[in-house]
């Protein structure tokens, strides 16, 4: 649905070097930039760019810190802790008995059997 309002769109244009050199509109008209209009840009650029690898990086690191315990429905950040704490690794916790899983806080008969089933 459109509201009588039209935005213009302009892309940058870059040279060789990946330096923009020039905007362009949706019809493919080219225009020269100032270069205080440049050095904005730029900035802009710059700050979306950091912005994005910055949030990428968060998200690849949390998925490497990630254990088989992050994927089991009943473990929160809490019994995942006590459990590691507790057990020392997720092998530790796969070997314990269901008695000994039920020694955490947290942990009761039904949630130690889904422990054991899932790792």
């Amino acid at each position: 649905m459109r509201s009588g309002v039209e935005i213009p769109v302009f892309g940058m244009v870059k040279d060789n070097h990946h330096s923009t050199r020039a905007l362009i509109d949706e019809y493919k008209n080219e225009f020269e930039i100032s270069e205080n209009l440049f050095y904005f840009i730029t900035n802009l650029q710059d700050e979306v760019h950091n912005t994005a690898i910055e949030y990428h990086r968060k998200v690849r690191d949390k998925e490497m810190t990630k254990s088989k315990l992050d994927y089991i429905e009943g473990i929160g950040e809490k019994k995942r802790t006590a459990l590691l704490k507790k057990f020392g690794s997720v092998k530790k916790i796969k070997e314990a008995s269901i008695e000994d899983l039920m020694q955490v806080k947290g942990i009761n008969l039904e949630l130690a059997e889904r422990l054991k089933n899932e790792l």
